[in-house]
């Protein structure tokens, strides 16, 4: 008897611990939250019309054929558009099932940020709490900036959603020492490469220094599973541009905004280095200012002063027009 009354009073201590940890409004709150987060992604989405054309061009085109599918053709199949091709397969996706319109190109991105609203609250509240995690949700709802990406098809909604995930599995990684989350944080953030691709690396020294420092393993099991989980990332990041640049080129598009009919070339180049440097290889190797007449995908592109202030300066500085792109094909 004696033990069923302290086994009844250690069930209804860890249920009050349960309801102090938990309380029952934030189940609610949450709900809130994300029905907020999927108004303001979806309310009136058809009235964004295709967004980027560019890009809506080109889903269009992959949707004439596998070849141009695989390789995101623009221009009838002459010519690729200047993203890896997981963002826009999802859009071609969404417009096979449900038509090619609109509504169809920008409801993927619609539905990640949603799903990013309530994976932060997951990341958040694990670490420091049921308030902490509602609070985070909540301004990832409301900021405009975060609002703007998710209603449009330029594919960063889907790329925040894959960083969140490999997050997540890099911190379940780093509290089991275990190097299957490893791998899948590794994976996820390749595929977050071929989302949007180098700026889906940017979140990785703040990754591998986590599991460096507080993996729950050796020092010595730390550093190799972080070796393996670096050449699952390279393969898993590079397959598609490995097999773009190992097709011939007659018989894939031409590589768009690359100087060299390369996919490794567009990623170093205009979607890599030429980004910081403020110069692009014109089609004869020489450097022309990116966003002149000459230049990959030469239009109005303002990236401010080069510099580790440029965020602080220039159309990028706050409280200014973080500049325009109007794209237009060169001649060259």
């Amino acid at each position: 008897m004696r033990q069923e009354l302290t086994g009844k009073r250690a069930a209804l201590s860890g249920g009050a611990r349960s309801l102090v940890s938990n309380p029952p409004w934030h189940g609610l709150t949450l709900v809130a939250i994300l029905v907020l987060s999927a108004f303001l992604n979806l309310y009136d989405l058809t009235g964004e019309g295709y967004s980027n054309d560019y890009y809506a061009a080109a889903v269009k085109d992959m949707l004439t054929s596998w070849r141009n599918f695989f390789f995101v053709s623009f221009d009838a199949g002459f010519v690729s558009v200047d993203k890896p091709p997981l963002g826009l397969w999802i859009q071609a996706a969404s417009a096979r099932l449900f038509g090619f319109n609109g509504l169809s190109l920008l409801l993927p991105q619609a539905i990640a940020g949603i799903l990013s609203v309530a994976l932060l609250y997951h990341l958040v509240r694990r670490a420091f709490g049921v308030v902490a995690g509602l609070l985070a949700a909540l301004v990832l709802a409301l900021t405009p900036i975060s609002v703007a990406v998710q209603r449009n098809n330029l594919m960063d909604a889907l790329l925040i959603l894959a960083l969140l995930l490999a997050a997540w599995a890099f911190m379940v990684a780093a509290e089991r020492g275990s190097l299957r989350w490893l791998l899948l944080g590794a994976i996820v953030v390749g595929l977050g490469f071929n989302i949007k691709m180098l700026q889906a690396f940017l979140v990785l020294p703040a990754f591998y220094l986590l599991y460096l420092l507080a993996a729950n393993t050796t020092w010595r099991r730390r550093l190799l599973h972080l070796g393996a989980a670096t050449v699952v990332l390279l393969a898993v990041s590079l397959s598609w541009a490995v097999a773009v640049d190992l097709t011939p080129p007659t018989e894939r598009p031409y590589v768009g905004s690359s100087p060299n009919d390369s996919v490794l070339g567009l990623i170093l180049g205009y979607n890599g280095l030429d980004r910081l440097s403020g110069t692009s290889l014109g089609s004869s190797g020489e450097l022309i200012p990116v966003g002149e007449p000459g230049g990959p995908g030469s239009g109005t592109i303002e990236f401010g002063e080069p510099g580790p202030l440029r965020l602080l300066n220039g159309p990028g500085s706050p409280g200014r027009r973080v500049g325009s792109c109007r794209w237009r094909w060169s001649a060259s």
